[in-house]
């Protein structure tokens, strides 16, 4: 990290003062990317070379830098804007700050200088104060419970099935869908909680972060998905890799093949696995249809129905599926266990109950074995989850997210005031219990080892 942060600053300098200089600029990105290519995806080249030529070669033993995926992308984006000029003479603790900031280091947000180095340059006595800390520590609590309170709990009801669909074991209906489910909701609540824990943190040192997550489950789009989901990477993919491509400045067959170029290597981005590069094509080819879909509207002034609750309704309940069915290859360990439980979702593995319903059923019991259902024993052999997707799927959809509930206050550095939500924070007793309440139940359960979901991306 020492190393990339002194190279990146002085090559910085270089390409501000060599303006327009492109040779420099492929050097300086080659760099960063043989850097992040060899301790993150040089085992996976090796597998797939030894694969593909029935060669020999060994994977090397290589421990992964803390942190690389995001201070690389980061230090990327320094570079491409001292080639344009964007940038201006940094102080060099201030530029090693803005790299190594703990908060935001490890899973994002993604930052970028132009927001973050102006806020170093203020005085510290003046940014961390009563309100900042109130406001931080509040969020903070928050986001760790989503994290220490839900995620983690949910995720017994994903882990499970993914681990036997990777070691083969087939995976029925109802198994299937309960773990696809479960993982939908353990990876937001995961990733979200430690945004929430990322925006917290640095307010507590008087320092806005971006936004991050914004409810993307809620999105009518894939489109809409992208802006709500890790917002400073999908920002980042678009004004380094998107628009450098071309964008949509040379027809609709350039536009779609740089989408899904773009998020192919999105999918890379996340690990070096077959499962993320097709979690990554599929989004790809998401967003075609979806920019496919938007032309059909406006060729047949069909814009009108976004506007209809029913076609909303549908809209967001489709593209919750499509990204749940997506998660299933960003879960799986290998990709004959995401088939595995895909196929399972779609029944062709049979569908199973647990045998005690068949007795509690009665009538309908028999039927539905006439119809093909099989009861016996699963892997849950009741279905107590149930309850708790259902009420978290009302969570997700209903409730506001911890930024809208904060909405009237400056916490990030892209907020708005604007919110529909009838739940909002202010200094208060009942926010003081409440808080109380969610951080010291949290500390009473940090007893067993957690990880958060997206430091392994």
């Amino acid at each position: 990290m020492i190393s990339s942060i002194v190279f990146n600053y002085f090559w910085g300098m270089l390409l501000s003062r060599k303006q327009k200089n492109h040779l420099f600029l492929i050097i300086g990105i080659a760099c960063n990317l043989f850097l992040l290519g060899y301790f993150k995806y040089s085992n996976f080249f090796i597998e797939n070379i030894n694969a593909l030529f029935g060669l020999g070669f060994n994977e090397k033993n290589i421990i992964l830098p803390l942190a690389i995926s995001f201070f690389t992308f980061q230090q990327i984006a320094y570079l491409v804007d001292a080639y344009r000029n964007e940038t201006h003479e940094y102080d060099f603790l201030q530029y090693t700050l803005f790299v190594t900031f703990f908060p935001q280091l490890i899973a994002g947000p993604i930052v970028h200088h132009k927001e973050m180095l102006p806020q170093f340059t203020v005085d510290l006595a003046n940014r961390i104060n009563a309100k900042n800390l109130l406001l931080g520590i509040s969020v903070f609590s928050m986001g760790l419970a989503k994290k220490i309170l839900i995620a983690d709990h949910i995720a017994k009801y994903a882990n499970p099935v993914f681990s036997a669909a990777d070691m083969g074991i087939m995976i029925s209906f109802i198994e299937a869908w309960q773990a696809a489910l479960a993982y939908t909701f353990q990876l937001y609540f995961d990733f979200s909680g430690y945004a929430d824990m990322a925006v917290g943190i640095a307010l507590m040192f008087g320092i806005r972060l971006p936004m991050n997550f914004n409810s993307p489950y809620k999105s009518a789009n894939i489109i809409e998905f992208w802006r709500r989901w890790h917002m400073t990477l999908s920002r980042f993919l678009r004004d380094y890799l998107y628009i450098p491509l071309g964008g949509n400045r040379h027809g609709s067959f350039s536009r779609h093949r740089n989408i899904f170029i773009t998020m192919l290597l999105g999918g890379l981005w996340h690990g070096a696995s077959w499962s993320f590069i097709l979690w990554g094509a599929l989004h790809g080819i998401y967003l075609i249809i979806n920019h496919g879909w938007h032309f059909i509207c406006k060729r047949n002034s069909w814009q009108e129905l976004r506007n209809k609750y029913w076609y909303r309704f549908f809209a967001i309940a489709l593209t919750f599926l499509a990204v749940m069915l997506a998660w299933v290859f960003f879960r799986a360990e290998t990709l004959s266990g995401a088939v595995n439980i895909l196929s399972g979702m779609a029944g062709l593995q049979g569908i199973e109950l647990p045998i005690e319903y068949l007795k509690e059923w009665e009538n309908l019991g028999p039927f539905m074995q006439d119809m093909g259902v099989v009861f016996t024993d699963v892997l849950f052999k009741n279905l107590d989850s149930a309850w708790k997707l259902t009420a978290l799927l009302l969570v997700v959809f209903i409730l506001p997210n911890s930024l809208e509930i904060m909405s009237k206050y400056h916490i990030t550095t892209d907020y708005s005031r604007e919110t529909t939500s009838r739940i909002l924070f202010k200094p208060s007793l009942a926010w003081a219990l409440f808080v109380y309440l969610l951080l010291s139940t949290c500390i009473l359960k940090l007893g067993r080892a957690s990880d958060f979901l997206y430091f392994q991306f």
